[in-house]
């Protein structure tokens, strides 16, 4: 299921530019600053300054086994 994978980069403030976090449906070779962050919020000079900043992680998870647990829990 593609929602049961994503990439979440958090970026601090940058600049004058607020914290974000970024959510995106990617492989996980492709969890990067590059492929999550869209729009880019500075312009091409700060863009590497800026992803150094961010941290990304590729996060799995089962929904399946999210909606048995919880009927469980609610039975």
């Amino acid at each position: 299921n593609s929602e049961d994978v994503r990439c979440k980069c958090i970026c601090p403030p940058y600049k004058d530019q607020s914290g974000h976090i970024y959510n995106k449906n990617v492989s996980q070779k492709d969890c990067d600053c590059l492929h999550v962050v869209e729009p880019m919020p500075v312009p091409g000079p700060d863009v590497e300054a800026y992803c150094l900043r961010c941290e990304c992680k590729y996060e799995e998870r089962s929904s399946v086994t999210i909606k048995v647990n919880n009927l469980i829990l609610l039975a």
